[in-house]
Formats: structure tokens, sequence, C-alpha cells
């Protein structure tokens, strides 16, 4: 199963996705419409707390992944983003709170969020 999860920034949400999805065996990619150039620190941190080091991954444009296409899901994570068309059988949509300004809790509680739907997303396909 091929996923691609897509937010704005590509700093937060969708690397913490791709992450949760790799670390299920998917092969996942993670890109933005306006990539911020770097995976936010709070993000990289909650990761760490659940042993995946987030710090190796990059913030990248959907340019950048476009030739992994076709994609057996596109997740965009609830950011409103204008998200250019991208060959997948099915395209999704999250209604996801952006973390970026929040506390360490409340991040935490869209990680888990975040896994959760992964896990959900990744079990449809079994």
């Amino acid at each position: 199963m091929k996923l691609l999860f897509v937010c704005i920034e590509n700093s937060n949400r969708s690397q913490m996705a791709q992450a949760f999805a790799l670390m299920q065996g998917a092969e996942a990619y993670s890109a933005g419409s306006k990539p911020s150039g770097i995976v936010n620190p709070k993000a990289i941190a909650a990761m760490k707390e659940l042993g995946y080091d987030l710090s190796n991954h990059a913030s990248k444009s959907l340019d950048e992944v476009k030739e992994h296409a076709p994609f057996d899901a596109v997740v965009t994570m609830g950011c409103g983003d204008a998200c250019p068309w991208m060959p997948a059988k099915q395209h999704i949509d999250w209604q996801i709170p952006d973390p970026r300004n929040m506390e360490p809790e409340q991040f935490n509680e869209v990680r888990d969020l975040i896994k959760n739907k992964v896990t959900d997303l990744i079990a449809s396909f079994s």
C-alpha cells in the first residue's frame, strides 16, 4: 500500500502521519502545497517520545513526491489545503486541528489522533 499525506507546510500533521504509516510497514510519503522547509521541533519531540526519529524527515513540496504516484490513498489533513490533483485510488480529508502553536499536552493529543486514524486507514486496506 502506498500513501501520501498532504498539508500546507508539511511540518507537523502530514509528517507525523507519514511516520506512523512507515512504522506500520506502509510505503508512505508526505508533502505540502507550500512547504515550510522545516519539520517542527515540537513534532520531532512528540514522535521521539514514541521512539521514532522524525529529525531525518524533510519538508517537501508535492512536486518532490509526484514521481511516486499513483497512490492507494491521498490524505489531506484538514487544513483547507488546495491540493493539486494527485493520482490515487481514493482521496480522503481528515479534519485534524493544526497543532503548531499548541502546548505539548495538546500537541500529543493531536499526534495520538493521527496515529489512530493512520492505524484505521491501514487496517481498511487489509
